[in-house]
């Protein structure tokens, strides 16, 4: 099993949302989140005044997949968020040990 964490730009985050819904994905968790990678943020005017903002709002995406779905997930995120533009975001990859539902006690992938 893997768990796959993409952070992505938030108003991608529908598009991510229906490419892994197409492709067999029933679940995923998704948190509102804020840094930066190469773009290091960038300079906004507010009424007359410039600042910096440092860290970009991003959406943090993780779905906890088979294994056999891994390559399937990846460029289903990678196609749907791919504006070819700095700042689209990454796609970090993780083995999963166990995944456990609480409610009936499964384990492995039926749990997923």
């Amino acid at each position: 099993m893997k768990l796959v964490t993409a952070v992505i730009k938030p108003f991608k985050l529908d598009d991510v949302r229906e490419a892994l819904s197409e492709i067999g994905v029933t679940g995923m968790t998704v948190t509102e989140s804020r840094g930066f990678g190469r773009q290091k943020g960038h300079t906004e005017l507010y009424r007359g005044a410039e600042y910096v903002v440092d860290f970009l709002p991003k959406i943090k995406v993780e779905v906890a997949i088979a294994d056999s779905k891994c390559d399937e997930v990846i460029e289903a995120i990678r196609k749907v968020t791919n504006t070819g533009k700095i700042g689209d975001g990454k796609i970090f990859l993780f083995d999963l040990l166990d995944v456990i539902r609480i409610r009936t006690g499964e384990k492995g992938d039926e749990a997923i």
